[in-house]
């Protein structure tokens, strides 16, 4: 008659509950700590550092697994070079989870830093790659010690091959330092408008492996070796700040009377950046008389605007009120005009 064998059982079934029952206290603490990152309130100290949490997403169950197939591995009775190769594998998961663990966390915290303080350096995708390399190097290098391989003779090799690799990678090495230069030296950050000397502009997205990439008003991205930015000529427009002072020029004739032209121009001014979405509201403006022109007297009217963007809703509704207010007291406008880059330009 057939019977169980209850100690060849408890051998198998012993070793595979213990495994389901880890993986799955491993899953519920994973669980448990994405829905007390979820709904934890606004200002709290969970919510404040929820990314600590977040980058533990996937690892706890991971070592979970990792570390219960450690647990039987004594108990089950496996040739020598097949524990030992079983046992290798884990220590490269272990510590493959840990890599990626500490890499999460150093983005996580640079980026936290890079928010806080302003004179730290641009947080790009060129800087958070080159964190990840870093991270990751250290960890392979980790890795290979713990499973008995010198890493002697490795690095030698890789100082040796370097030059090729150099070579073979030299423009993309030479685009790769202009980036770090560009992050290190701050003098373009995402978030700035700068405008290059071949006339291209628009807001810097961010700073990646081999290009930068700047969105234009028109919302297509220009996407720039970093090699040529480092090379060219650039005005950043909030690289101090973001509010600057905005000329515009203006013809009158001759036979206006200029000390109401004054009166009347920086009061429309003074409105306009009262009134319009862009304009800083608490600076005065002012006008300066540039010069007798040929068939005009040229003003300038200096308004001050919150960013570079503003410019060209501020310009859009001054002249709209200029126009406006000028024909209403018999101001009388140079002729001919033409309009010149948004700005009301006499033609000579």
């Amino acid at each position: 008659m057939f019977s169980l064998n209850w100690d060849l059982i408890l051998k198998f079934v012993a070793p595979i509950l213990l495994v389901l029952v880890l993986v799955f206290i491993g899953s519920l603490v994973e669980a448990r700590l994405k829905k007390l990152r979820e709904n934890s309130p606004e200002n709290s100290f969970i919510a404040k550092y929820s990314f600590i949490f977040k980058c533990f997403d996937g690892i706890i169950f991971l070592w979970s697994i990792v570390g219960s197939i450690a647990l039987i591995l004594p108990s089950l009775s496996l040739p020598s070079a097949l524990y030992i190769l079983i046992k290798k594998i884990l220590i490269v998961v272990a510590l493959t989870g840990g890599t990626f663990l500490a890499s999460r966390l150093a983005v996580s915290a640079i980026q936290l830093y890079g928010k806080k303080n302003e004179t730290s350096l641009s947080i790009t995708s060129l800087f958070e790659y080159l964190t990840k390399v870093l991270i990751f190097s250290i960890g392979f290098l980790i890795i290979i010690q713990s499973i008995g391989i010198q890493i002697t003779a490795l690095i030698t090799a890789f100082g040796v091959g370097s030059l090729s690799i150099g070579l073979a990678f030299q423009n993309t090495l030479s685009n790769l330092i202009s980036g770090i230069n560009i992050i290190v030296s701050r003098k373009i950050r995402p978030g700035d408008y700068i405008k290059f000397k071949n006339g291209e502009e628009g807001y810097v997205i961010d700073v990646e492996l081999k290009y930068t990439l700047i969105r234009d008003i028109f919302e297509n991205i220009i996407v720039i070796p970093n090699r040529q930015i480092i090379d060219a000529s650039f005005k950043n427009y909030t690289l101090s700040n973001s509010a600057f002072l905005l000329p515009i020029k203006i013809g009158i004739a001759y036979d206006n009377d200029l000390a109401k032209v004054e009166l009347i121009t920086l009061d429309i001014a003074k409105h306009i950046l009262e009134q319009v979405e862009g304009g800083v509201k608490d600076f005065e403006p002012f006008l300066r008389y540039d010069k007798f022109d040929y068939y005009a007297i040229n003003l300038i009217v200096y308004l001050k605007i919150n960013e570079y963007f503003d410019r060209f809703i501020i310009i859009h509704e001054f002249i709209k009120e200029i126009h406006k207010v000028y024909r209403e007291e018999n101001i009388t406008m140079a002729f001919p005009i033409m309009i010149n880059n948004g700005q009301l330009m006499i033609d000579n």
